[in-house]
């Protein structure tokens, strides 16, 4: 058998001495029978291997163990169509075969790991980039929805002030004018006289001054700009629907003379 005249790595003159040895028919076989085969069967196998680790590793779309037994039962015809390149390639000297196989097999394998390696950091850092992202979306958001109910609790806070307040009100009045007001029963006066004790009955009454409810005052809405009377529409504005401040409550309830 004639040996190469060229490395393995010098492809272009060695595609060509292996395409004249394969048209000389003094020579003995016909290294491109070898050479094709061997070739597509590696590019298969391989590229066989590559889509069951994409589809396990990656997409989930396969059983681990499954996509494991696959790939060990299709090594050998990646291995064996490798062989077979290389043999043809190297015009049947097997040692620079082997050592072609060899090369070629760990080149690939290393090519392989340090590839899906790289896609799983990628998708590692993708994955962190769009989780911090949405944290802070929803950090953002639940700031300014945390804002909107502290402003309706102060809003709810100075409408239940002003309610207090009202009540607080109404009832010392009414205890006011409950106590003050009303008539006093009879009661028995006695007078002592020189020559006895007797009994004179008087009837004592008191007059009661009513006091006639304020009018509420309308006020204007510090949200929307609105005039409207609080007490109407429950102390919640009509337009905006924010609840009245505690001040403009008592506002409303004062009397005109007051105000002025």
């Amino acid at each position: 058998m004639p040996q190469s005249e060229y490395r393995a790595r010098q492809v272009g003159a060695k595609t060509n001495e292996v395409v004249n040895y394969h048209r000389d028919d003094e020579q003995p076989g016909k290294p491109l029978f070898l050479l094709i085969p061997g070739g597509l069967i590696a590019l298969g196998s391989l590229g066989l291997i590559i889509y069951i680790i994409y589809q396990t590793w990656f997409q989930n779309q396969l059983a681990e163990n499954m996509s494991i037994s696959l790939i060990i039962l299709l090594a050998p015809f990646y291995v064996g169509g490798v062989f077979l390149f290389s043999y043809g390639y190297e015009l049947y000297d097997l040692p620079r075969a082997l050592r072609l196989t060899a090369i070629i097999v760990f080149v690939t394998v290393a090519a392989v790991v340090i590839v899906a390696v790289l896609a799983v950091l990628a998708g590692g850092l993708k994955g962190g980039s769009s989780s911090s992202s949405k944290s802070s979306s929803k950090s953002s958001s639940g700031s300014s929805s945390s804002s909107k109910p502290s402003a309706k609790m102060d809003s709810l806070a100075g409408f239940a002030g002003g309610v207090g307040a009202g009540m607080k009100k109404s009832s010392s009045s009414g205890s006011g004018s409950s106590s003050s007001g009303g008539y006093y029963g009879g009661g028995n006066i006695f007078v002592g006289g020189g020559g006895g004790t007797r009994v004179e009955t008087r009837e004592v009454t008191k007059e009661v001054v009513k006091e006639v409810p304020k009018e509420p005052m309308p006020i204007t809405c510090p949200f929307c700009s609105t005039s409207y009377i609080p007490v109407e529409h429950k102390y919640i504005c009509p337009n905006c629907g924010a609840a009245t401040p505690r001040n403009l409550i008592e506002e409303s309830q004062m009397p005109k003379s007051d105000k002025s």
